[in-house]
């Protein structure tokens, strides 16, 4: 089965669209042509799931970062530290980062931006002194309260035109690609020792 060059995966391989790598397990190679360019990788964004899940967040996060960042002079990062924290108060820097898969260094610049604007307050762990707990300050709860209900009533309204049971079907999908992105990232650095 012959198909245009821009359907076809890299030379030798399978298109990377399943639908159109016909029956059995492989497609026939492709070969580039003699006198035309090399022929590189393709990467089918619209179906590659990691550009899909990042341009769908960083679009609804910037929508509501638009009502925020204008209010509050918030950026991002700063918002999301502070959600954090205000669902889970008493972390440390580095448990946030982890909660929200952020870079350690742009959490940290965010935690020293918060505490600077006295929206954030650091004090020393009641069973490890050693360690830094952050949580919102009287003036970041402030800002929480106001904050934290327009971004559900944004997720209210993107929302509404997906029925209960897909909604629901929606999250136990995201938490099964979670155990599976955190399954395969330990397989990934098993695979590098």
């Amino acid at each position: 089965m012959n198909r245009p060059p821009s359907q076809s995966g890299p030379a030798g391989t399978a298109p990377s669209d399943p639908e159109q790598a016909g029956p059995g397990p492989t497609a026939p190679p492709v070969r580039a042509a003699a006198r035309g360019p090399a022929r590189h990788a393709e990467l089918d964004l619209d179906h590659f799931l990691p550009y899909r899940l990042s341009v769908l967040s960083n679009r609804v996060s910037g929508a509501i970062a638009r009502v925020y960042s204008e209010r509050y002079a918030l950026s991002v990062t700063e918002w999301r530290v502070m959600a954090v924290l205000g669902r889970f108060p008493g972390l440390s820097a580095n448990e946030v980062a982890q909660r929200t898969a952020m870079d350690k260094v742009a959490v940290s610049r965010a935690v020293a931006r918060l505490t600077e604007a006295g929206r954030l307050e650091r004090d020393t762990h009641d069973d490890d002194r050693r360690r830094s707990v952050l949580q919102l300050s009287p003036d970041g709860y402030k800002i929480y309260d106001e904050v934290a209900p327009m971004a559900l009533a944004f997720e209210q309204r993107l929302l509404a035109g997906i029925e209960s049971a897909e909604r629901d079907a929606l999250f136990r999908l995201l938490d099964r690609l979670d155990e599976l992105e955190m399954q395969a990232e330990a397989e990934m650095a098993a695979d590098k020792r």
